[in-house]
């Protein structure tokens, strides 16, 4: 970090308590160019294998990003990865000219991976083979310190004091070649992504939340990828219209015939057909093309060929047996939506009315989100079915269970311990 960014960030730290300041005295100094400039996109072996030498001879932390083509291609993956490392300068490299990035991840494996809102990029840097070991998410090392606005252009500038250029962030980036203006902002991305992470741990220091910031990151780190989800078409927006089995059958139909096109044709599945076209088909159950064309996210300017197409897939569901019908709301494991909890078991409304109220009130104290502290998730499963010993080492026992991690357990086991005192326990 240059000097002149080392006051800026001790001064919006010292001013703000990790929060932004409500006088800024100064306006935030745009970053427009990186300081070596835009370095050359990486899409080929030679060029690869020299960025891979320059890291592995790097020091310190790595920052890392990625930038999908969300809304414009199929799937998460990534379309540019950028690096920066002291000793290194920055690189950006395009995983479809270089689809194997395992031998970079390698020789940066054992280093620490800077990265904003980690969960979005890691399972893109995963397929194409960079894994790390350990991590500092800079977005939820903000969430902890207790900032209200933790995108990375918000942190850059009230801990830095760095305006960053945000206007290409939801900009297609499979187009090639990249636009320089693209390539300029993304570069800027990892910048100050350490220096970024230097002002932050000081400050969860300053405020003694450091180690539990380290717990978050190593558990972010070591989670296994995402199972896939089950019945991945139930998740359609508007599917809370849909009330009939015959009408999911239209919807689970149209949603994979649909799937099955933008695989093939590499686009965002809403780019073939909205989730209100398929709604939409399933409450009408068309009897025909003439009467599919009427509806709303249909129409002649689709093409017969596709409108066949899906009237095709409305057909096929209108023909299943019974037997082969999807069930209704399939149910979700854990407790009720919690707004029927005070006709179920009014017991469990009040302990749960007692534990929300507890933790905000932690939360608020400790200046951090309450889903961070503890997930509303996790209490509302504590609540539903206590153990019979609610012991503070039975309680903890089960956040543990649960997923909760240590510092969280210390925090919020004692409050719920108090909550659950009253009421009728579960087997």
């Amino acid at each position: 970090m240059t000097d002149a960014q080392e006051t800026a960030a001790e001064t919006a730290l010292r001013t703000t308590g990790g929060a932004p300041p409500d006088d800024v005295d100064s306006a935030p100094i745009p970053l427009l160019e990186p300081r070596e400039g835009i370095p050359q996109v990486v899409a080929t072996d030679e060029a690869l294998a020299e960025v891979i030498a320059a890291f592995a001879a790097g020091t310190g932390p790595v920052a890392v990003d990625a930038e999908r083509a969300s809304g414009y291609r199929y799937g998460q993956r990534a379309y540019l990865v950028q690096l920066r490392r002291e000793g290194a300068g920055s690189a950006l490299i395009d995983p479809v000219g270089c689809p194997d990035l395992s031998g970079l991840g390698d020789v940066i494996a054992d280093a620490e991976w800077v990265l904003h809102a980690a969960t979005q990029d890691l399972p893109c840097l995963r397929e194409i083979g960079m894994v790390p070991t350990r991590i500092f998410d800079t977005e939820l090392a903000g969430r902890l310190a207790g900032f209200p606005r933790v995108g990375l252009g918000a942190m850059v500038e009230n801990v830095l004091g760095y305006a960053l250029e945000k206007g290409h962030s939801a900009v297609d980036w499979s187009t090639r070649p990249l636009p320089d203006p693209w390539l300029r902002y993304a570069a800027l991305d990892v910048e100050l992504l350490v220096d970024l992470r230097d002002a932050l741990e000081k400050e969860l220091d300053r405020q003694g939340k450091l180690e539990w910031a380290l717990e978050e990151f190593d558990a972010i780190a070591s989670a296994p990828p995402a199972a896939p989800r089950k019945d991945p078409w139930r998740r359609t927006s508007g599917m809370h219209k849909v009330r009939r089995r015959r009408q999911m059958a239209v919807v689970r139909e149209l949603w994979t015939v649909r799937d099955t096109v933008a695989q093939r044709r590499d686009v965002s599945p809403g780019k073939v057909l909205g989730d209100g076209a398929i709604v939409e088909a399933a409450l009408a159950l068309p009897l025909d093309v003439t009467a599919l064309t009427a509806l709303p996210g249909f129409g002649h300017r689709m093409g017969r060929r596709a409108l066949d197409q899906w009237q095709s897939a409305v057909d096929r569901a209108k023909a299943l047996p019974d037997n082969e019908l999807p069930q209704p709301g399939t149910q979700v494991a854990g407790p009720p939506p919690p707004r029927a909890w005070a006709d179920k078991d009014p017991a469990a409304a009040a302990r749960l009315a007692a534990a929300r109220t507890a933790v905000s009130a932690l939360a608020e104290e400790l200046n951090m989100p309450q889903e961070n502290l503890m997930t509303p998730d996790t209490v509302r499963r504590v609540c539903w079915e206590p153990p019979r010993d609610r012991s503070e080492e039975k309680i903890s026992a089960v956040l543990s269970g649960l997923g909760a991690r240590r510092w969280q357990i210390e925090q919020v086991a004692p409050l719920l311990v108090t909550a659950l005192q009253d009421g009728p326990a579960q087997s």
